[in-house]
């Protein structure tokens, strides 16, 4: 099957002008100029395709979604409170066409099984799915017994989180035992040939940071291995998280408290590298669609250049996992596009490994085991913002 993109402003995401792209399959086979790439020569190929009018509209990479509770969140303060699985047309609608799975402070009730299962499921369905071995505990809850056997056994596994720090709901690890989770995971990676990073949940007790400079200072752990989420939780924090930066380390900004614009701000003003620096939805209670609202937010309302907002969820997020195939609209990268409207950046269309799975700003899939459920649901949380 071959899909024509044409005439779309490209930002890959640096912005290229107007280009077409022809996909063949799940692969982007060519990017030319306005004309180069005609309905014609399809024509003559004789071959099957779909074509998609992308003038006066924006052509960008599908966004990477390093941090999405798949399973739904823990449900801390009563089993009633625990948030159901989430679905891939919510995902969709967030412009992510690859997600990566995690577990939190419950890996009792919400399994690594589980977990797999889901990013399986979704992976069938048409997303590009990885998914990160263990929750807050230490040693992590895994598959296979460690964090290395699941990394070089499951093919979706890419590293060990989120393990907390920092946080009353996390186990205090000690520098050793931490050291030893962060080293066995560099190893899986190696032995794998993926990221082998360690993500960190960041809570908001004062230690901040102080565990991970323990490994760098302490145990000839390296910078790059470490990859903190919900650093931005406070100036302090945050000062703390660029100065990892600056050794090597990627961070992550959760847009759950929708204050984007505020922290990439206060990051690019104190040095942060910009290159080091991802976002990511946490999407459990809250929806993923906040992640492409916030990015979007940085270009609209606060003059942020596409480039470098695009780049928190497609270049920076693919470098940190190792996904050499993703962030990037190229000839033989993996065909995960999004098309959106030029003065709104709303989203018009999702493509997901040479599949529409959004057309005209709504999803046309669904999750498969809908097709054989005779079940009606509806689920709007109260904290639903109009508009999202």
């Amino acid at each position: 099957m071959f899909l024509l993109l044409e005439g779309g402003e490209l930002y890959d995401p640096i912005p290229r002008g107007v280009r077409s792209i022809l996909i063949a399959n799940d692969r982007i086979e060519k990017i030319d100029g306005p004309g180069a790439l005609e309905r014609r020569t399809l024509d003559a190929l004789a071959v099957e395709y779909e074509v998609i009018d992308a003038r006066d509209c924006i052509v960008a990479p599908g966004l990477i979604d390093p941090h999405e509770h798949l399973l739904g969140g823990s449900g801390e303060g009563s089993p009633a409170l625990a948030t159901p699985m989430l679905f891939i047309d919510e995902i969709v609608r967030a412009g992510v066409t690859t997600v990566v799975g995690t577990l939190g402070v419950d890996t009792t009730m919400k399994t690594m099984a589980g977990l797999l299962g889901r990013v399986k499921a979704l992976a069938e369905e048409g997303l590009s799915t990885r998914m990160w071995s263990g929750g807050y505990n230490v040693p992590p809850t895994t598959v296979l017994g460690s964090v290395r056997n699941d990394m070089i056994f499951i093919e979706e596994v890419i590293g060990a989180g989120e393990i907390a720090i920092s946080d009353e709901r996390g186990l205090a690890p000690s520098a050793g035992e931490l050291a030893t989770l962060v080293r066995d995971t560099h190893v899986g990676g190696l032995l794998s040939g993926k990221a082998g990073v360690t993500h960190f949940h960041v809570g908001e007790e004062t230690t901040r940071l102080a565990p991970l400079r323990a490994l760098t200072d302490e145990h000839h752990v390296k910078a790059e291995w470490l990859y903190p989420t919900h650093v931005q939780r406070n100036e302090k924090l945050a000062d703390e998280a660029i100065a990892l930066a600056q050794r090597g380390s990627h961070v992550d900004f959760d847009v759950v408290e929708r204050d984007l614009a505020r922290w990439v701000s206060y990051y690019a003003d104190h040095g942060g590298p910009m290159d080091r620096l991802t976002a990511s939805s946490d999407g459990d209670s809250s929806a993923p669609a906040i992640l492409w609202s916030q990015l979007c937010g940085l270009v609209v309302k606060h003059g942020v250049p596409l480039e470098q907002a695009l780049a928190l969820s497609t270049t920076n997020p693919a470098h940190v996992l190792d996904l050499k195939s993703k962030g990037t609209l190229a000839m033989g990268k993996d065909a995960d596009v999004l098309v959106l409207e030029k003065q709104s950046l709303g989203i018009r269309e999702v493509i997901s490994r040479g599949r529409r799975m959004l057309v005209n700003g709504e999803p046309i899939v669904k999750d498969n085991f809908v097709e054989k459920s005779s079940r009606k649901w509806t689920l709007v949380g109260a904290k639903h913002p109009e508009g999202l």
